[in-house]
């Protein structure tokens, strides 16, 4: 009887001690409990703020839009100085602002706790909303989705130290991805663009961690703004007969252009080029011929202001557009990209992809017009962010032509490899060394 207590006894002691033990470790006081919860209120926070960011963008837009048309000569004057003061305002106070926002999530995956308090800091993040939207509404041929990247790792940042626990390299990427695919409405593109871009080594337990903040925050975004499709539903597809004739030209002509553009981009920010050298040593000087040129083009075809979301939808869906834009809109995306205001260059590469198809248009005339159009963007983004998968998926889900899926894939990865004829060194990874993190120096 007595044997029998003991053991009963000893049992609870055993189940007290192991509740105990299991409240430490998954507890509400546990880091993985607080990790979980950081992660989940991080991924519905960058949803809701990736819709405001894309609605306050979006209305800046349409703000300069109508400016443009009641004053057609005023922009001269006025975006030029518009890209002057942004780019003193960012050089002066927020210097890791600056460009698209994809090469500083990357950079921050090196010490990503480091970072919370310079690349993905919420100063810094919210410094460059209010400048990316300054700059759409000066003109600018930028784009919200490179910010929206920094943003979103700054708000996952931001979670984690109200919830007092360390961010991990994984976290970054997942939240970078999340950004991607609320700023599109495309997660398995965020989720391709995670694997491609934003982590060079990436592995394979992080694959859950990307999934839940994508689908988190696509959750979140869908909730608010429904379920749309970026450019609307489009549906291409393509003979067999055709798709052999256009995707090896596509490939070649998209990936040389996309190369070229990040070529110039890569010596033009951080190479040591002479002009390089000279636009470092002067930037408020170049940041103003740089919006010169911005706004010659904008004045003169009324076309390349802004992300040119519109211009590239109407050549999706066939209606005519001058042969000159996609290289009139590549010189205004160039100029933007290299004048050192923050904003994203995803939105612009996608409408030059646009004005590159519809020049493979008059190549092609038999052929499907919205089909050639997506092909020439396929190729065309997968030349400049040499992420082919990423580039497939986006098209994809923003046009809902998944019956274009074989020949895009191929003029994806035709495109990339013509792409490293020009430019070897991938972009955003080329573009993050300027944003590299120094070591911090080690106690004597």
């Amino acid at each position: 009887m007595l044997d029998r207590r003991s053991a009963a006894a000893s049992r609870r002691r055993w189940t007290v001690s192991r509740y105990r033990a299991l409240l430490r470790t998954r507890g509400p006081k546990s880091v993985q409990f607080r990790t979980r919860v950081s992660v989940l209120a991080g991924a519905i926070a960058i949803g809701l703020v990736a819709i405001l960011f894309a609605e306050a963008a979006d209305w800046a837009g349409g703000w300069f839009n109508g400016y443009a048309h009641r004053y057609h000569w005023l922009p001269l004057l006025t975006t030029p100085l518009a890209f002057v003061a942004l780019v003193w305002v960012t050089r002066r106070f927020a210097p890791l602002a600056r460009g698209s926002g994809i090469p500083q999530v990357i950079a921050a995956a090196d010490d990503p706790n480091r970072a919370t308090g310079s690349l993905i800091s919420v100063r810094t993040a919210a410094t460059k909303i209010v400048l990316t939207i300054a700059a759409v509404m000066s003109g600018a041929s930028v784009g919200r989705e490179g910010p929206t990247v920094q943003l979103a790792a700054a708000v996952m940042g931001f979670t984690h130290r109200i919830m007092r626990v360390p961010l991990r390299t994984p976290v970054v990427i997942a939240s970078g991805a999340a950004g991607v695919a609320a700023a599109f409405n495309t997660p398995l593109a965020g989720l391709l663009f995670a694997i491609e871009e934003l982590a060079s080594a990436y592995e394979q337990r992080v694959t859950l961690l990307v999934l839940t903040a994508i689908v988190i925050a696509g959750m979140v975004a869908q909730s608010v703004q429904g379920d749309y499709v970026y450019f609307g539903v489009i549906g291409a597809s393509m003979p067999l007969s055709s798709a052999l004739l256009v995707v090896p030209v596509a490939g070649v002509v998209g990936g040389l252009s996309g190369g070229a553009f990040a070529r110039l981009m890569l010596i033009l920010a951080v190479g040591n080029h002479r002009v390089t050298r000279w636009s470092k040593a002067n930037p408020i000087v170049f940041a103003g011929a740089c919006g010169i040129v911005v706004a010659g083009l904008g004045v003169a075809t009324g076309l390349t202001w802004g992300t040119g979301y519109s211009a590239a939808r109407a050549m999706i869906v066939g209606v005519d557009a001058p042969l000159w834009f996609g290289p009139a809109k590549f010189l205004a995306t160039l100029a933007t990209a290299v004048a050192g205001l923050p904003g994203g260059i995803f939105a612009p590469s996608l409408a030059v992809g646009a004005g590159v198809g519809n020049l493979l248009r008059e190549v092609f005339p038999a052929s499907p017009t919205s089909a050639v159009v997506i092909l020439g963007m396929v190729a065309y983004f997968a030349g400049v962010v040499r992420a082919p998968l990423t580039a497939v998926i986006i098209l994809s889900e923003t046009t809902a032509s998944r019956g274009l899926m074989l020949p895009m894939f191929a003029t994806a990865f035709i495109a990339d490899a013509a792409s490293q004829w020009v430019c070897r060194e991938k972009l955003y990874h080329g573009l993050s060394r300027g944003f590299a993190m120094t070591p911090e120096p080690k106690p004597h």
